[in-house]
């Protein structure tokens, strides 16, 4: 995708209508969130503001780890058991065990495993009628929703957590900038 297709929502080759439009709003969304990543250094994506923190690279193997989640959810439908439960986390619950092993690794460790999750998702999206998305279901606390809705959340998801790193982002600069002082 150029860079001129990232701030059109709209027909994608090989998409429906709808996935199209869904398909561009996860598109702009994961660029951002590459663009605050792709140059920090392992120690930057291992930096933690407080002991009991998440870091950039927990937060980058989160996504990862939601974005699984819903691909068991929709795609495979069917719960999660307990060797996916094993497979998604520590990246998905996050916590003291997210915190004592996601670190130690490049970005590009990250946005390799977060470019190969999306290459599932997008094939697996050409692959499914429109009408797939409206698709209604049980979701968490017994309320009901629809396949769109689960996709919706995993970029929203993204999004929130770009904002996080954003944040991660200021207070490593501040602190390196008060430690020079």
């Amino acid at each position: 995708m150029t860079n001129e297709e990232l701030l059109v929502i709209g027909e994608k080759e090989g998409f429906g209508k709808e996935f199209s439009n869904l398909v561009s709003m996860m598109a702009y969304a994961r660029y951002t969130t590459i663009l605050e990543v792709y140059e920090l250094t392992t120690e930057q994506l291992d930096y933690k503001y407080a002991e009991d923190a998440n870091s950039v690279g927990m937060l980058l193997a989160h996504l990862v780890a939601v974005e699984k989640f819903y691909q068991i959810d929709t795609f495979d439908k069917r719960q999660i058991t307990d060797e996916d439960t094993e497979e998604l986390n520590p990246g998905l619950e996050l916590g003291a065990a997210a915190q004592e092993q996601i670190h130690g690794e490049p970005a590009l460790h990250y946005l390799q495993e977060m470019k190969k999750t999306r290459a599932r998702t997008l094939e697996m999206f050409k692959t499914l009628p429109d009408t797939w998305l409206y698709e209604q279901s049980p979701f968490f606390g017994g309320q009901t929703t629809n396949n769109y809705f689960r996709w919706f959340h995993v970029f929203e998801d993204e999004l929130n957590h770009r904002g996080q790193i954003r944040l991660i982002k200021k207070m490593m600069r501040k602190e390196h900038a008060d430690g020079e002082q």
